[in-house]
């Protein structure tokens, strides 16, 4: 079931895209929702139909009190670990937002603390509360767009229907033409050559 407030303060939810990806930036968002917010296809992004990604993201955008959606690249990525980058990417989108959350909802099991904002750390927690799963729907929302836009420059990887995810045809293209500057190295590249 999705929650839209958890309790009476100004709540952001915080989640990323891109962890698992062999290519391509991490992205974040930060959204605030208002306690009345509601659409019946509110859910973690991963369970939901591209097309209907797409109608909540214009959903979401119009009705949110505030949202914002920042990302960090392969090179970052490969100096500080996918772990810090993702929350790297959720401090960027924090400080981006215009009005100042009380309570951070956090997907996942860590978080590094934010300012002086109190936290909670929830697993699945774009399954349980509305402005994380926002947060889940505008970060992959955006990220797939990107990795749309870069698929143009590099067709051979095919991220327009992969997203940079090491799907067998990304790995195929890979063992066949090599990586390009958009592949993070610490992700050991090299290993995923080997085809399952």
């Amino acid at each position: 079931m999705i929650y839209s407030y958890t309790n009476q303060y100004i709540e952001a939810g915080c989640d990323e895209a891109g962890r698992g990806c062999l290519a391509g930036p991490v992205f974040a968002a930060a959204v605030i929702l208002p306690a009345s917010f509601h659409h019946p296809l509110l859910n973690d992004s991963k369970l939901l139909k591209a097309k209907d990604r797409v109608l909540l993201r214009t959903y979401i955008e119009k009705h949110a009190i505030d949202y914002a959606v920042s990302k960090v690249n392969e090179r970052e990525i490969d100096k500080i670990n996918i772990l810090n980058a993702s929350l790297r990417a959720m401090h960027i989108a924090l400080d981006k937002l215009k009005v100042r959350p009380e309570y951070l909802l956090i997907d996942g099991n860590r978080f590094h603390a934010y300012r002086d904002i109190p936290h909670r750390c929830i697993i699945k927690g774009d399954q349980k509360y509305g402005a994380i799963a926002a947060a889940s729907i505008l970060a992959k929302t955006y990220r797939d767009e990107y990795m749309q836009s870069l698929s143009t420059q590099y067709p051979q990887y095919g991220w327009s229907q992969n997203k940079g995810y090491a799907t067998r045809a990304h790995r195929l293209a890979l063992q066949e033409q090599g990586p390009c500057k958009h592949h993070r190295r610490s992700f050991k590249v090299k290993n995923q050559l080997r085809l399952f």
